[in-house]
């Protein structure tokens, strides 16, 4: 069983990208986005892959995902409800922690950062972009952007 713990902040400034190792163009979009399930098609870099995700528990719940043709992967594109979202993903390495920092193409969207952690109440430390958190906020969840 696949368990993903992850929280999610608000970003408040653009420094992360002085802290980035590197970057990353995806484009994504939901078969489902039924509160609890949903199933996300995704095109990471020139790779595909399908996600399920359970309902959130808090900041955790189940989490699936495969590696697929990209060529299958544009052609589910297509079967997606909803706008497609697009965004620039920038990874930062801070305090020994890997933070993802999603910048939407849509500037509508606000910037997010999101930590993977072991449990949720590993402790970490905040880089200086970090804002609110926004853990377990729907109004945050990419599939309802």
């Amino acid at each position: 069983m696949g368990k993903e713990i992850e929280h999610k902040y608000l970003v408040i400034s653009e420094d992360y990208k002085t802290y980035s190792s590197e970057s990353h163009h995806i484009i994504q979009g939901y078969i489902s986005r039924d509160v609890e399930r949903t199933v996300r098609v995704r095109i990471y870099d020139e790779k595909g892959f399908i996600t399920i995700k359970g309902k959130n528990e808090g900041d955790t719940r189940l989490e699936f995902e495969y590696e697929i043709p990209v060529q299958e992967a544009k052609e589910l594109l297509n079967l997606c409800i909803g706008n497609r979202i697009e965004k620039k993903r920038w990874i930062v390495n801070y305090g020994g922690h890997c933070w993802e920092i999603d910048e939407f193409a849509n500037r509508d969207f606000p910037t997010v950062a999101e930590i993977e952690l072991p449990h949720s109440t590993y402790n970490y430390p905040l880089p200086s972009f970090i804002g609110e958190e926004v853990t377990g906020n729907p109004k945050f969840y990419n599939s309802n952007l």
